[in-house]
């Protein structure tokens, strides 16, 4: 097993499912979880080399680019429903991200 990529879907799902309880429970710490998540899963996705590597990197800078302003827009602006709107794009572009990721698994296992 693969433990460097164990890792590396864990936080691309973790991305994920904390922006899913963002649009659940509309608060300010579950954003900040969401985007902090994200951005680990970017930093991680910097030094993948596979054959989707520049896919999965911008979809993630997708979802930074999503999330970031998000939460600016919820602790700055007061504005949660540009907030949710934005995260909505986010989990498009990391819903994206793990269907390159499977994509990926698929190519591999027909190597072997």
């Amino acid at each position: 097993m693969d433990w460097g990529k164990v890792v590396y879907v864990f936080f691309s799902l973790m991305s994920l499912t904390s922006i899913a309880g963002f649009l659940y429970e509309h608060t300010s710490t579950a954003l900040f979880v969401a985007a902090s998540v994200n951005l680990v899963s970017t930093i991680l996705k910097i030094g993948v080399r596979n054959l989707l590597a520049a896919e999965l990197l911008a979809s993630s800078l997708v979802a930074d680019i999503h999330l970031i302003p998000a939460f600016v827009y919820v602790e700055i602006v007061g504005n949660m429903s540009w907030a949710i709107a934005l995260s909505i794009g986010a989990l498009i572009a990391n819903i994206f991200s793990m269907g390159l990721v499977y994509i990926e698994s698929s190519k591999n296992r027909e190597e072997y």
